[in-house]
Parts: C-alpha cells; sequence; structure tokens
C-alpha cells in the first residue's frame, strides 16, 4: 500500500497547488481521452498516473483537502487494492454518483475546473447544470492539468496504418459512406461529427495500432451529405496516395491540430452537423456551436451498420473462431497435463502459455484485451490483474478462470472458461452450474424482433436469484470485428441498452459469480443474431454460438440440471468434438474427447 511520501502523494499535492495558482477549489479527472472510448493509450492514462488505479472506468476529484475515487462493480475490489485509501476516498460510481457528492463537498461561489476534451457534450451539460444549481461556476481548461504535471508522459506511437482488405471487410468505404450520406440527406444534415475510433476505422476500412488490443487509428473525421469525408490523426502514419485510393478519393486528411480550424469554418457555414452528445467530447461540440453550427443530436451513424456484420465479416468471425478454438483448447489439454504432473506455474506464466498458442495460429496479430488470468480468490475481481502485483502461484486453489481473447486479421474472439485445478467444495459446484444453467437459458432462447438486450437479461440471472444470489456486471456486451471486444449499442445487461437486438450483431453470453476472497466463476462464449429457421406469425430471433471450447464438467453438480440443460451440455459438446476435433493435433484430440465426453 502506498504512502503519502510515496509518487501519488507527491502528484496529488502538485495539483493541488496548481489548481491553487488557477483558483480552481476541484478537479474533475475521469478516465477517458479525448476519443472518450474505454481503452485509451499510455499517454492517456492520466487516471492510473494520478491515483494508482488502471482500471477501464472511473472518475477522480481532488479538492484541496480531499479527494475521491468512483469506480463501477466491476473494479471495486481492484481500487481497494490499488489506491491508497489515506489519499483517496473510495466510491460506487453508480450507487453514490460523483457530481452528488462533489456538490456535497463544495460551498456556493466556488470553482470546480475539467478539460472538455475529455468529457461528452452530455456530461459536461450536467454537471455544469447540477454545479450551477449551488452557484458554483464550471471552468473550461485550455491545458489539462495533468499534462502540465506529468513529465515522462509516453510519446504516442508512430507505427503505419493497415489498410483493410475490401474482401475480409464485405464493403468498400465508399459504398459505407454514400449509405450514410444518403441518411443524413433524409434527415436535413449537412455532416455528421465522427469521434469513435472504432467507428471511423469501419467506416475506412483502416485498421491500426494506436492503443494496445485495439487495432486502430485514432483521429477524427466529419462525414458529409454529399459522402465525402474529413479525417484528423496523425499524418504520418498513412500513406496518403495509398489510403485515399483505396477508401477513396473524396477523402481529404489533415493533421489533429487543423481540426479546430475546419469546424470554426463549419459553423461560419452555418451547417447542421450531427453530434452524439454522450460520446463526442465537449470540447469538438461547443467549439461547433461557438462559430454558429447547429448541433443535432443523434447516435454515431456508424454504430448500427457496424454492429450488424454482413456476411463477409461474420463468416471471418467464424474462422477467428476456429482458430481461437484451437489455441484455447492445446491451452486447457496442457493446463489438465501440469495439474495432474503438479506442474509449477502462476497466473502469469500461465496467461503467457496462452498466449503462446494464439501466436501460433495464422493471422492472429494481438490479444484483444489484457487477458484477466485469476487463481482462487483472484478470480472474485471481475477485472483482476495478475501484472498489478504478484501473480499467485497454481496448487492451492480449486478453481482457475481464464477470461481471454485474440485479434485475429479475420475478426476479435473473447471467452471466459472456469477450469477445475485442485480440490472443489459442494459450493464452488452449485454455484458453477448455476453460473452454467444461467449461460444455457441466453443461448437456447428465441425472441421476437424488437427486443432489447435488457430484456433478456433476467435470464441469466434467474438460477442465481433463485438461490439467493447475483453478479454484478452485464450479462453480454457487443463485440465487433477485428475491432473493439466492447462495442455498441447491442447489450444484455439490466440497465443495458434499450436497442433492439437484430441479425449479425455479435454478443457475448457471460454470466458469473463472485465470492470476495473465496473464488470467482464466469462462463463466456460469444454468440449472433441469427433469424430462426421455423416459420412463425411473427419475426423471431435467435443466437448462434461462435465460441467452440468445452466447459469443465469436473465442476458440475450434476444434480441440479434438469434434463434439457444436460442435453444442451451434450449437444455443444459434440459440436465442439466435431468442429474443433479435426483441426487438432493427436494429443490435444485426445483431451478433447474427454472433455466432450457426453454427460
Amino acid at each position: 500500500m502506498m504512502t503519502k511520501q510515496s509518487p501519488i502523494g507527491d502528484r496529488l499535492q502538485a495539483l493541488r497547488q496548481l489548481m491553487a495558482q488557477q483558483n480552481l477549489d476541484a478537479f474533475i479527472i475521469p478516465h477517458e481521452d479525448e476519443y472518450l472510448g474505454e481503452y485509451t493509450p499510455p499517454e492517456a492514462e492520466r487516471l492510473a498516473w494520478l491515483t494508482g488505479f488502471n482500471g477501464s472506468a472511473g472518475v477522480a476529484l481532488v479538492l484541496a483537502d480531499t479527494a475521491a475515487l468512483f469506480v463501477d462493480g466491476r473494479y471495486t475490489v481492484q481500487a481497494r487494492n490499488q489506491v491508497d485509501e489515506a489519499l483517496f476516498s473510495l466510491h460506487h460510481l453508480i450507487d453514490e454518483p460523483y457530481l452528488t457528492w462533489l456538490t456535497g463537498q463544495l460551498d456556493r461561489k466556488q470553482r470546480v475546473g475539467l478539460d472538455p476534451r475529455l468529457h461528452s457534450l452530455a456530461s459536461y451539460q450536467k454537471a455544469k447544470a447540477s454545479l450551477g444549481q449551488k452557484e458554483i461556476e464550471l471552468v473550461t481548461l485550455e491545458k489539462n492539468l495533468i499534462d502540465a504535471l506529468w513529465q515522462d508522459k509516453p510519446v504516442p506511437g508512430k507505427a503505419p496504418a493497415l489498410l483493410y482488405p475490401e474482401s475480409l471487410a464485405g464493403q468498400s468505404s465508399t459504398q459505407k459512406r454514400e449509405a450514410l450520406a444518403t441518411e443524413l440527406r433524409k434527415q436535413g444534415l449537412d455532416a455528421a461529427l465522427l469521434t469513435q475510433a472504432d467507428s471511423i476505422n469501419w467506416l475506412l476500412n483502416l485498421r491500426g495500432h494506436d492503443i494496445p488490443c485495439l487495432p486502430v487509428v485514432l483521429g477524427f473525421a466529419v462525414l458529409y451529405s454529399n459522402a465525402s469525408l474529413e479525417l484528423f490523426t496523425d499524418t504520418d502514419k498513412l500513406d496518403i496516395g495509398s489510403f485515399t485510393s483505396h477508401a477513396g478519393f473524396d477523402i481529404t486528411v489533415y493533421p489533429l491540430e487543423k481540426m479546430g480550424d475546419v469546424l470554426t469554418r463549419m459553423g461560419e457555414d452555418k451547417l447542421r452537423v450531427l453530434a452524439d452528445t454522450n460520446h463526442s467530447n465537449a470540447w469538438t461540440q461547443l467549439t461547433l456551436q461557438k462559430a454558429g453550427a447547429t448541433l443535432v443530436d443523434g447516435a454515431d451513424p456508424c454504430q448500427l451498420p457496424k454492429a450488424r456484420k454482413n456476411a463477409s465479416e461474420l463468416a471471418g468471425m467464424v474462422e477467428a473462431h476456429r482458430k481461437d478454438a484451437v489455441a484455447m483448447c492445446r491451452f486447457l489439454a496442457w493446463l489438465d497435463d501440469l495439474v495432474a504432473r503438479d506442474g509449477r506455474a502462476d497466473e502469469g506464466t500461465l496467461a503467457d502459455r496462452l498466449a503462446l498458442f494464439r501466436q501460433e495460429q495464422v493471422d492472429y496479430l494481438e490479444p484483444s484485451f489484457d487477458s484477466i488470468s485469476a487463481l482462487g480468490p483472484n478470480a472474485a475481481m471481475c477485472h483482476y490483474k495478475h501484472t498489478n502485483g504478484e501473480p499467485r502461484a497454481l496448487g492451492q486453489d480449486g478453481m482457475y478462470l481464464i477470461d481471454s481473447g485474440g485479434q485475429y486479421l479475420q475478426g476479435t474472439t473473447d471467452i471466459t472458461r472456469t477450469v477445475k485445478v485442485g480440490e472443489v467444495s459442494d459450493e464452488m459446484r452449485q454455484q458453477f452450474t448455476r453460473v452454467l444453467q444461467g449461460h444455457i437459458a441466453i443461448d437456447r432462447v428465441r425472441f421476437p424482433k424488437g427486443t432489447a438486450g435488457i430484456q433478456l437479461d433476467v435470464l441469466a440471472r434467474l438460477p442465481l436469484w433463485q438461490a439467493g444470489f447475483n453478479y454484478d456486471h452485464g450479462t453480454g456486451h457487443g463485440v465487433g470485428h477485428f475491432l473493439s471486444v466492447h462495442e455498441g449499442p447491442q447489450r444484455i445487461a439490466s440497465k443495458g441498452s434499450l436497442t433492439p437486438l437484430e441479425p449479425g450483431m455479435v454478443l457475448s453470453n457471460e454470466p458469473g459469480y463472485y465470492r470476495e476472497e473465496a473464488f470467482g466463476i464466469r462462463c463466456e462464449n460469444l454468440v449472433v443474431v441469427e433469424p430462426c429457421p421455423e416459420a412463425g406469425e411473427v419475426t423471431r430471433y435467435q443466437f448462434r454460438r461462435l465460441t467452440l471450447v468445452p466447459f469443465d464438467v469436473r465442476l458440475l453438480a450434476q444434480e441440479l440440471l434438469d434434463d434439457s440443460q444436460r442435453q444442451w451440455i451434450n449437444d455443444y459438446h459434440a459440436q465442439v468434438w466435431q468442429e474443433i476435433g479435426p483441426l487438432l493435433d493427436e494429443e490435444t484430440r485426445t483431451w478433447l474427447q474427454q472433455a466432450t465426453a457426453p454427460l
């Protein structure tokens, strides 16, 4: 645990001095960068630099004599382990909104600073209104205070962009832009502001290396109603001639620092601009508005067409999951053999071995996120990182949870398996079985057109609810095609998206259970929405499984299963054996035959 003499304490003190110089009584530090994505490059990890917490969501508030960190349920345990509570009080981001806490800490007429590039326009407006009720002034800063103090800040990378072939993307950039431009014209809009990296890269059939695990080139874009586009990015990463030949000659590329000038020009031309107030940063929209543009609030126009994978994209996802299944089966077979031999390993070496198996697959590029390799009590932390401390050694726990995925040229994978690695209690078996029962309920549900994931979430929780248990995370998130492993707008969550699930959308199915300081369980496959084959009075959809890796039936309390659940397990394992078995080496195939044997 850190102390006030640690670098964190020194940084906090230096920040307070800078705040005093600028007459600020509080400063808001979110995890987000100017693109407001979940994943940020190293040079944008301001929240981690200040607090020590390196989770993917959170907000810190610094005042003259106190400071607080707000995180959601995925990170409560991690925050306690990483953050010095003598410096930062810890709060639940959902149960205790940070603006409510901040307003309660301040007096009238005080001043709160924020960087408008790191907050959505909606969150900026909400903060301004909330603080304004107490006559507290919200101050937008030209320069981020953290950047002024962070002397050894990492330098952004210069890795060249990848021109993603149309054969894998399924559509040309020109086709995509023309379809979106048609919709803009129908709505009487002149342009759309695009700020989400995965949307821009999807639209331009572009990929890159600007963020670990997320294969994108960072930048902003403006799509006009005539289908032309202006891209703002680090131009050193692109061969402009090759890029425009690939994506379209009606695309203009500017360095990032020119964006303010173009936004101002758009305002002076009195354009009607579509912008997502919830997911585009306040600075871009305030600049447009100040210059005279009319802002029209609406969702990123790329979101839905990007989420509805076309035939080429789905074929790629199937291929990527077959490759990933080979790597996972080789890893699980190797792990079983290691445990049987009482071999030595820890969470780090286990994750490294799985990474090696993935690296041997053709067209594998990188992980789709940092692997969660967690033994025993560490698995109770949903987003545990074994690299944050001393990795736990194999041999002292009954269960091991491995949540991992890969970025392949053909698609993105994400899978969690909970595996028996020692003696397990009846309670562990019962909870594993309830989690798998919830997984099965989602997998085999059939639902009418117009159903959103929020309406399905209860199915995954019901087996746990009936026994008096629950889990504090969503049941499923969208997954991109060789893009973000967390994609919107599709979700399966109790507080999730109201967007109806449509054919081509890929989602995770991952209920779990977590007993703090004891164990954690999660069972995750990726699925794709598709029409049901049977005719009926209403259009119905179902899920088709993409992930083909066995679940560990040694963890089942089989007496809790009904006949249909038992049959589902047998049918799924028969599919795994039939489709993946022929792709494996003889030793792994022998393991898979045993792992998929009927109950």
